[in-house]
């Protein structure tokens, strides 16, 4: 059985423990934090320390910042780059797994005019190997993981499916870097998402989840049982992070997901 986590503005409560209390009694196992820029994840620190002493299980960080390792502008860039480098050591600090961001979100689309990036796809690789590269030593060094998530095409123009998310990670050799892969954006890039999950295992290290109109699993027309079957087969022993929109009565809804997880092979 795989272990459900939620994402911390899904859950009732004006604390991480009142959060973690509903979780709990609605079947999850884990909750999943979000990362705003400008430092503000590392001043939640003394706060993270000690939701963890109250048991609060926090494995995972989702990043929710304007600019990414990806822009085009190389002060966004760096700025980044030293966001997620503070992220990865608080999620260090408080024993977690690791920080899961895209390579960009919202930057630039081809399927939108003017189609053709200010940038080359050589020149975007280089930029993307030497941040992840950068990234990857870092996550090294603190003993966590950093998980490169494919967005969609309308979201990103450089990384949308999971072989190109694989062919990054191994050319920079590091182990320290996964792949964060998210139902809904596969739902959209990839002909075969469960063809897809077998062919990278080797590098899948986070999963997060919400169903093909990216509401919560089950308001939706996702495959779950071919998807989570898959990542049965490789053996995916890490979280399912609740990651969505949610439909109908948002304590409900957010209530109704283990449930319908397991009964979909979860």
């Amino acid at each position: 059985m795989l272990n459900i986590a939620a994402q911390e503005q899904l859950l009732p409560g004006d604390t991480l423990q009142a959060k973690w209390e509903f979780a709990q009694e609605a079947g999850y196992g884990a909750i999943e934090l979000r990362a705003k820029g400008d430092l503000h994840f590392a001043s939640r620190l003394e706060e993270l320390k000690q939701a963890r002493k109250d048991g609060v299980v926090m494995p995972t960080v989702c990043v929710d910042m304007l600019h990414f390792f990806g822009a085009f502008d190389e002060d966004l860039r760096r700025d980044a780059i030293a966001q997620m480098k503070s992220q990865l050591t608080v999620m260090a600090e408080i024993g977690g797994l690791g920080a899961q961001t895209p390579a960009s979100y919202g930057m630039f689309s081809r399927r939108l005019p003017p189609f053709e990036p200010p940038r080359s796809e050589q020149e975007d690789r280089e930029v993307l190997l030497a941040g992840l590269t950068e990234l990857g030593d870092h996550a090294r060094k603190e003993g966590v993981t950093l998980f490169l998530e494919p967005l969609n095409r309308y979201e990103d123009h450089m990384v949308n499916r999971l072989e190109q998310a694989a062919d990054l990670i191994r050319a920079t050799g590091l182990d320290s870097i996964r792949i964060g892969i998210d139902s809904y954006h596969m739902n959209i890039e990839e002909s075969d998402p469960a063809a897809s999950i077998l062919a990278h295992a080797d590098v899948i290290g986070h999963a997060q989840i919400s169903d093909s109109n990216r509401f919560q699993p089950g308001a939706g027309h996702l495959d779950w049982p071919a998807w989570l079957g898959a990542l049965h087969t490789i053996g995916y022993d890490g979280h399912l992070a609740l990651e969505c929109r949610l439909t109908g009565d948002p304590a409900e809804a957010v209530r109704s997901v283990p449930a319908f997880l397991k009964r979909s092979g979860a």
